[in-house]
């Protein structure tokens, strides 16, 4: 049994070097299908079901090291989040990207009300976390677990229905492409609009030195400390929005400011970033207990449910609207895959377009977290 803090968080950078490596080594294909940090949970977790980590001598090291990357890694992920990039996308796009979060948060909404006397009494807060993953990332679900304090086991759950359906779902928008022409006859869209792509710029990132990595590691390791304690002085308001949901709220907007900076160029924010990111789900993963998954069942049908009320409203909406088959897949991907998917599916429909499936992505990283932490507080009425 492991007491020693140290070796805990040592060991989870291990796991996850292991993953990371593995990876992008290009030699195992599962990884297509299935993020690393999937498997990092499912190792964390399966290693604290057979009762490897002592909680009572390890929690504190964890809660503290989670508390102090958070942030930090919110604010790193969003140095590439330019907003002059994303006005540039035209009224049209960004409307179609706001109607998608929002008919997710809605099929949230519908599915707690169908099923939530069958679910645990906290459950609206592992589903506020899916819902913040479904409408911007896997760091926004991280985000919102946090804040909420969301029982390990159910977000386990969760975080299964989210591998699952995100892996059907991203199967079900790669075969939409063969049909897009079909699509766009049937809602009468112009597709002749898509000359904003030449507006639409796509800077290389310089490389990484000692410089630009150290540098955003003890910016972003300072703000994050001082966030949160500017977040513990602002009032509490409502369920949701309370020192931690300040502190995240701080770092996104400085993220979403210095973005639109050349600073926001800096090589290895999104590297170091997912360093933070595979630390923080393993430190999750290691409150989580498999021997309680016989209840994961209910969490799936509730994420079809979502799916369903997803594609009802989409097909509504690119009908009435007249929209393209390709701003609906890549605003639904950018929603519920994130920056991983996004990209790719717009590539799939047209190369020039990949960057639109970037800047679709991290509007949702900006707003994800918001979305999923509205959502709670919904469902959180429901009686």
């Amino acid at each position: 049994m492991i007491t020693d803090g140290f070796l805990f968080i040592s060991l989870l950078l291990a796991i996850s070097a292991v993953l990371v490596v593995a990876d992008r080594s290009g030699k195992f294909k599962v990884f297509k299908y299935v993020p690393g940090f999937v498997f990092l949970y499912i190792v964390a977790a399966l290693l604290n079901t057979v009762g490897l980590f002592d909680h009572d001598a390890i929690d504190g090291v964890g809660d503290g090291v989670q508390d102090a990357l958070l942030p930090a890694m919110i604010l790193l992920l969003l140095f590439k989040c330019d907003v002059r990039q994303i006005i540039r996308l035209g009224p049209k796009l960004l409307l179609t990207f706001v109607v998608t979060a929002a008919s997710i948060m809605i099929g949230f909404i519908v599915a707690y009300l169908i099923v939530h006397s069958a679910l645990a009494p906290e459950s609206w807060k592992a589903l506020g976390a899916l819902n913040a993953s479904w409408t911007g990332g896997s760091a926004n679900m991280v985000a919102v677990q946090d804040i909420l304090e969301a029982p390990e086991d159910v977000f386990g759950y969760v975080l299964i229905v989210d591998t699952v359906l995100y892996s059907f779902w991203l199967l079900l928008i790669f075969s939409s492409v063969a049909v897009s022409d079909k699509f766009n006859r049937w809602t009468k869209a112009d597709t002749s609009k898509f000359d904003f792509v030449g507006r639409v710029t796509d800077e290389e990132e310089k490389p990484m030195t000692l410089s630009s990595i150290i540098g955003l590691l003890g910016f972003a390791l300072l703000v994050s400390a001082l966030a949160a304690k500017a977040g513990e002085m602002l009032p509490e308001v409502g369920t949701v929005i309370n020192a931690s949901a300040w502190t995240i709220l701080i770092v996104s907007i400085l993220g979403l400011v210095i973005g639109s900076t050349r600073w926001g160029r800096t090589a290895g924010s999104s590297q170091l970033a997912t360093i933070m990111l595979y630390l923080i789900i393993g430190i999750i993963a290691s409150g989580s207990d498999f021997t309680s998954l016989a209840e994961a069942p209910i969490y799936l049908v509730v994420g079809v449910i979502v799916l369903l009320v997803h594609i009802v409203i989409m097909l509504v909406y690119a009908k009435l609207t007249k929209t393209e088959l390709f701003s609906i897949a890549v605003a639904s991907t950018a929603n519920i895959g994130g920056i991983a998917s996004a990209p790719v599916v717009a590539g799939a429909f047209n190369r020039q377009l990949v960057p639109v499936g970037v800047l679709f992505a991290l509007i949702g990283a900006f707003s994800g977290t918001f979305l999923g932490l509205l959502g709670a507080q919904l469902m959180s009425g429901i009686g």
